[in-house]
This record gives structure tokens, sequence and C-alpha cells, in this order.
């Protein structure tokens, strides 16, 4: 496929279903649906504007995302169109790589692509590029979508973003009037936290990091470590013009979810409102 296709008819398909997260609808459906049920929110003073979520593995991260997607579950009934933005983990992107497709597609249907949006960041060039290929084996978007479905329903669109090398306030300056213009654009982030430590190292690094999230100090957040870090950087100089605060709603590691405590990668949901 090449990269200069323009990709408004195809469907991106599922890469990671049967790997990350079952391929059958219904235990699909069953699973998100358990982590959403079993989250115990903190009160949010008004709906989310964005989130931070997690993207291993759904046994390993995925009661995590449960309490940012249920938060979500606050927003009033209506028509959303997510800018979904995460690592490029298979491909290198010098920019952030646009997915210019008609939809993106799980065991649970399809999400449409707002070609509007995509073509509008897109007319900006750099630091926005189409790039298809890109997306093709990606999770750390893809495992966000059986949430969105599952909260969201037929409501939700999509503009997803992937970030290679790119500077996260440029991206942010980008988006900045879409979001001010538009009270629908939700953003969601998808980032895992450190990766490989003994759990009490992995504890200590991320609360570290949560906290400067939470504080809004992004000089302390870009000293330590997560996968996506760059999109979590956007989403603070973002959050920092709109005047939204950040709420942390969870954080646990692999060593709390799926035993092993010797390497563990960290995981957190945090909210952002208005």
């Amino acid at each position: 496929m090449s990269r200069r296709f323009n990709g408004e008819n195809l469907v991106r398909p599922e890469a990671v279903a049967g790997m990350f997260y079952p391929a059958q609808p219904a235990l699909l459906r069953e699973m998100v649906s358990s982590f959403v049920e079993q989250a115990r929110l903190p009160e949010l003073p008004s709906p989310p504007r964005a989130l931070i979520v997690p993207h291993a593995g759904y046994i390993y991260s995925g009661p995590i995302a449960g309490y940012g997607y249920r938060a979500l579950r606050k927003l009033p009934p209506g028509s959303y169109t997510v800018l979904l933005l995460g690592p490029a983990h298979r491909a290198a992107v010098f920019g952030v790589a646009v997915g210019a497709f008609a939809a993106f597609r799980t065991p649970l249907g399809q999400i449409p692509v707002s070609q509007e949006l995509v073509e509008r960041l897109l007319q900006q060039g750099r630091p926005f590029v189409r790039d298809l290929q890109a997306h093709l084996p990606e999770h750390s978007l893809e495992v966000q979508l059986p949430f969105l479905q599952l909260v969201m329903g037929d409501s939700v669109r999509l503009v997803p973003l992937l970030f290679g090398e790119v500077d996260p306030e440029l991206v942010a300056a980008a988006l900045l009037p879409l979001i001010q213009e538009d009270p629908s654009l939700l953003l969601v982030i998808s980032s895992d936290l450190s990766h490989y430590y003994p759990y009490e190292v992995a504890r200590k690094m991320d609360t570290e990091l949560l906290s400067a999230v939470e504080r809004g100090v992004p000089e302390e957040v870009a000293r330590g470590e997560a996968c996506g870090m760059l999109p979590i950087l956007a989403l603070m100089a973002i959050a920092r013009q709109m005047r939204w605060k950040a709420h942390i709603l969870d954080y646990r590691n692999s060593g709390d979810t799926a035993g092993d405590r010797a390497r563990v990668v960290g995981y957190g949901a945090v909210a952002y409102t208005a």
C-alpha cells in the first residue's frame, strides 16, 4: 500500500484481535463490560474532556483502562469525535501519522473516521502526514476502540493520530483551535508508563510521573518514563491553554493484574475536566 494512497474508501482491519484482546465478539464485549462496571470512580466536577489510558493486553491493563472509560459515561447524550493519540511502536514516523481511513474495524464492528477533520489536519502539512502503513500493525490505538464502542456506541467518530518524532507543543498548537471551537471533541491519549522494572521501583517512578501530570508540570513528566510521552505532553499543553484539571482515576501495574512482580509495566488512568 502506498503511503500516498488516500485511503478514504479503505477500512483499517483489526491487527491484534486474538492477541491483545479476544477476537470473539461476545467474549470481547463481556470482558470490556466487566472492566468498566468494576471501576469505582472518584467524584469528578464535570464530564471529562480528555483521558489518558493504557494500551497493553487486556489481562494486564484492561482493569485500569476501565476507569477511564467509565468516566465517559458522564458525558451528556450526543455525538462525539475522539482525537485518538498514541505512539507508533512498529513504524518509523517523522511527525504525526494521520489514519486517513474510512473506518477502523474491531470484532464489535466499525468506527467511522472523521474525514473532514483528517483532511483539515493534513492540509496544514507538517507535522501531520498521510501514512496508512504506520497504522496497519499498530496496537496502541486499536486496543482503545472496543472500549469506545461499548461505552459510546454509534455516537463516536475517530481522528487517529500516531506520534513519531515530533514536537508535542507543535501538535498541541495545531489541535487547540479544533478543540476550542467544538466541545464535542474529546482527546484520548494511549500510553503505558514504566517498562520492566521491579514492582516497587516501578510504583515509585509511575506515581511520581502521575503526580506531575496531575499538578500540570510537564518538565517533571518529561523526566519520567511512558511510551506515550509525546502525546501526554501534547495533552498537557492543550490542558494548560484550556484550563483543564487532571484527576488520577487509577494506577496499577502488571504485578497487580497478572502476578509477576519481577519486571512490571505501569498503567495509569487519568481524566481531564474543564
